[in-house]
């Protein structure tokens, strides 16, 4: 039985390292799940909660080729696109927030703030290559 959980853990490593080292520069479609959330309000300390709880998708769709963001309900077309050698940076507005959305070219590792005149949402998740 050990040797049966070894091998399937091994299988399991051999499967994770494409994903990985996988590319998250934007030349492919990415999926990203949020699974963190700060709600700041002017003048009040952050509230941490689930992302579900402030409204955001559970996950969403990053299609630079079509530039947007696509989510589950809407559809938020991508304003500004920049790529440095560590992140992917997209900018755009939804809703009377502006948005940020950063992604770590290296771990797919996903920063977003939601901002307006009266506070501002931070999303922290992560997104694999489709």
């Amino acid at each position: 039985m050990k040797n049966i959980r070894n091998l399937v853990m091994a299988g399991l490593s051999i499967l994770a390292v494409p994903v990985l080292a996988a590319d998250f520069d934007g030349s492919k479609l990415l999926l990203c799940a949020t699974q963190a959330a700060l709600d700041c309000s002017r003048g009040d300390d952050c509230a941490s909660g689930l992302p579900e709880e402030i409204g955001a998708p559970t996950f969403m769709r990053i299609d630079l080729a079509k530039k947007a963001v696509i989510g589950p309900h809407t559809t938020s077309d991508i304003l500004l696109q920049d790529k440095s050698d560590k992140q992917l940076l997209l900018q755009g507005r939804e809703a009377g927030f502006g948005w940020t959305i950063v992604v770590d070219q290296q771990s797919g590792e996903l920063t977003a703030t939601l901002a307006n005149r009266n506070g501002a949402y931070v999303l922290y998740g992560a997104c694999t290559v489709l």
